[in-house]
């Protein structure tokens, strides 16, 4: 009988994995790419697909990102990204990626619909404990290093007093953070951070809920 095995344990990233996307961000091209292809596959997907796989059943389903980047509409023709990353999660999630520069390691609620916006800055302007919650998480966070996502806007957004108390927290366009890591950050420490994002990510579930139209 064979048994079935779970996810392969995720071990880590090396240094291969940088150098890759320094090499990728001097050569973007499809011939660099493939020459190179197994580097990728073996330094950056694979650890990818290793971490999405054990964190799924705490923080939900998820995704690794493909290399190619869509330039349909962009006039950067450059046909691949310099970072790979990954997500999981439902409302908020764990997030990381991997690039030239090292790790990005965090979580929270990234690109909010516009209806998701609507619901966490009302929650921000009308519910004191919510906005309390939220500045308490936020201040946590920087204090210990992590970066809130942006930018956020330069004044209050459209129906919102620029004077309104909590014109800060209403002014966030995420409600993510991100603490940068080096590229063999231990598992642990990777682990680590995203249990410093849980509160974030509770308080996205309980005041925003899921998207309802997008964007």
């Amino acid at each position: 009988m064979t048994r079935s095995t779970g996810p392969a344990p995720f071990t880590g990233f090396t240094s291969e994995a940088s150098a890759f996307f320094r090499g990728l961000r001097d050569d973007n091209s499809k011939g660099w790419f493939e020459a190179h292809r197994d580097v990728y596959e073996a330094s950056v997907r694979q650890p990818l697909e290793d971490l999405l796989g054990q964190v799924q059943d705490a923080y939900g389903e998820g995704r690794v990102t493909r290399p190619n980047r869509d330039v349909r509409f962009s006039p950067d023709k450059s046909p691949y990204k310099t970072t790979a990353s990954m997500w999981a999660g439902e409302v908020g999630g764990v997030y990381l990626s991997v690039g030239p520069d090292g790790l990005d390691v965090g979580g929270g609620l990234y690109g909010p619909s516009r209806d998701q916006l609507a619901r966490a800055r009302a929650a921000i302007a009308d519910r004191p404990r919510a906005a309390d919650d939220l500045r308490a998480i936020v201040s946590r966070l920087e204090s210990r290093g992590f970066e809130m996502a942006g930018p956020p806007l330069k004044t209050a957004p459209r129906g919102y007093d620029r004077d309104h108390p909590q014109v800060e927290l209403l002014r966030l366009t995420h409600y993510a953070a991100i603490a940068k890591l080096p590229v063999d950050a231990s598992p642990q420490k990777i682990r680590g951070i995203w249990r410093s994002v849980e509160p974030l990510i509770a308080w996205t579930a309980e005041n925003v809920g899921p998207a309802v139209s997008w964007p």
